[in-house]
C-alpha cells in the first residue's frame, strides 16, 4: 500500500511549501534519534515524506499517481540499512533539510554558517622578563584584507547594483556530485554574488571586484604576564578577511627565551644565591641582580646549604594586582685551599665544637 504523504506530515493536501516545511521542521525535532525520545523509523518516514512533498515535480506525479517516478527509482528515497540501499537520490539541500539546525537546536549550537576567511598562525620571541611582567608587540602582517574603497562590496564607490546573471538573483547555485553513496545536490551560496543576488554594476577600481586584496597591516599583540614558552595567543579577526564574511584568527606562538639567574615556579620566581661559608655563619647582607632591579638580601646568621630565603611580592604579576614571591635558595660554597691561619681558626672552631 502506497504511503499518505500528507497524514505522515499531518497536513492537508492543499498545504503550502511554508506548512509543509513547518510540519517536517516540528516532527523532525521531535523524532530526531538523537533525542532522548528520539524515534529514528518516524524520523526517516517524515524526512521521506518532506523529500517529496517539498519537491514541486515530485509532488505532482504523487498526487496524480500515487508514486514518483523521477528520482530514478520509482518510489521514495531509501535510506542506507542491512539490505544495502544508500541515498541516492535524496537531496538534503534541496529538501531544506539543514543538519545544522537539527543538530544546533539540540544541543544549544547556533542557526546558519558564515564564511569565514583563513586563520594566520606567527612566532615571536620575547625575553624572560616580559614574560614575566608581559608586554606590548606591534608586527607588520602581510594579508587578505577588506578593500579601503569599497569596504569589501567589490564595486565602485556610489555605483547601483543589478542582478547576478550567474545564479539569477537567487543568490545559491545547485551544485551535483556522485560519491559511493550515490549522486548527492547541494546548494551554494553563489561564488560571484556571494549570495546577495545582486552585484555591482561597475567594478571597485582598487581591489577589481573582489572586495579583498592583500596588503601590509600593523598589528599591536599584546602578552599577558606570567605566559609560559609554547603558549598561545589568539586574536579573533585578525587573521585573513572574506568579503560577506567573517575574518579568521591570528594564532600566535610564544617562544620565551631563558634566563640565566632566574626560573618560574607557579607565581613565584627562583633564583640562586651562593654565599661564603664564613657570611652563612656570621649572617651578611646581600646585593643581588633581580628583575626588578638590585635588591638587598640579609643573609641570616646560620643558614643552612639548599635553604630558602623569601622575599614576599617579588614574583610573578597574579590576579587583583597582587604578585607572587621571590624564593633565593642559598647554596654555600667551601673553600678548595685553606691558608695556614685560615686551617689554625677552622682548627679553633672544632674545638668549639662546631
Amino acid at each position: 500500500m502506497a504511503k499518505d504523504y500528507y497524514q505522515i506530515l499531518g497536513i492537508e493536501r492543499g498545504a503550502n511549501p511554508d506548512e509543509v516545511k513547518k510540519a517536517f521542521r516540528k516532527l523532525a525535532h521531535k523524532y530526531h534519534p538523537d533525542k532522548k525520545d528520539g524515534d529514528e523509523t518516524k524520523f526517516k518516514e517524515v524526512s521521506e515524506a518532506y523529500s517529496i512533498l517539498s519537491d514541486e515535480k515530485k509532488r505532482a506525479e504523487y498526487d496524480a499517481y500515487g508514486r514518483v517516478f523521477s528520482d530514478g527509482s520509482g518510489g521514495g528515497p531509501q535510506w542506507g540499512g542491512q539490505g544495502g540501499a544508500g541515498f541516492e537520490g535524496f537531496d538534503f539541500q534541496d529538501m531544506g533539510f539543514d543538519f545544522g539546525d537539527i543538530f544546533g537546536e539540540v544541543f544549544g549550537g547556533g542557526r546558519g554558517r558564515t564564511a569565514r576567511g583563513r586563520d594566520i598562525s606567527i612566532d615571536i620571541e620575547i625575553s624572560f622578563r616580559e614574560s614575566v611582567f608581559g608586554t606590548n608587540r606591534r608586527v607588520l602582517l602581510t594579508k587578505m584584507s577588506l578593500c579601503d574603497t569599497c569596504r569589501g562590496t567589490g564595486g565602485k564607490p556610489g555605483t547601483e547594483t543589478v542582478t547576478c546573471t550567474l545564479c539569477n538573483g537567487s543568490g545559491r547555485i545547485h551544485e551535483s556530485k556522485r560519491s559511493l553513496f550515490g549522486a548527492f545536490s547541494s546548494v551554494q551560496p553563489c561564488g560571484k554574488c556571494r549570495g546577495s543576488g545582486k552585484v555591482p554594476k561597475e567594478k571597485c577600481p582598487t581591489c577589481s571586484g573582489q572586495g579583498t586584496y592583500r596588503k601590509q597591516e600593523e598589528v599591536e599583540i599584546v602578552v599577558p604576564s606570567g605566559i609560559e614558552n609554547g603558549e598561545m595567543i589568539r586574536l579573533s579577526g585578525v587573521g585573513e578577511a572574506i568579503p560577506g564574511g567573517v575574518a579568521g584568527d591570528l594564532y600566535v606562538k610564544i617562544h620565551v627565551k631563558p634566563d640565566p639567574h632566574t626560573r618560574k615556579d607557579g607565581p613565584n620566581l627562583l633564583m640562586n644565591l651562593s654565599v661564603k661559608l664564613s657570611d652563612a655563619i656570621l649572617g651578611k647582607r646581600y646585593t643581588l641582580s633581580t628583575l626588578d632591579g638590585d635588591l638587598a638580601v640579609t643573609i641570616p646568621p646560620g643558614v643552612t646549604h639548599g635553604e630558602l630565603l623569601r622575599v614576599k611580592g617579588k614574583g610573578v604579576p597574579i590576579a587583583s594586582g597582587k604578585r607572587g614571591d621571590l624564593l633565593i635558595k642559598v647554596h654555600i660554597t667551601l673553600p678548595k685551599e685553606l691558608s695556614k691561619e685560615a686551617k689554625r681558626l677552622v682548627e679553633e672552631l672544632r674545638k668549639e665544637g662546631l
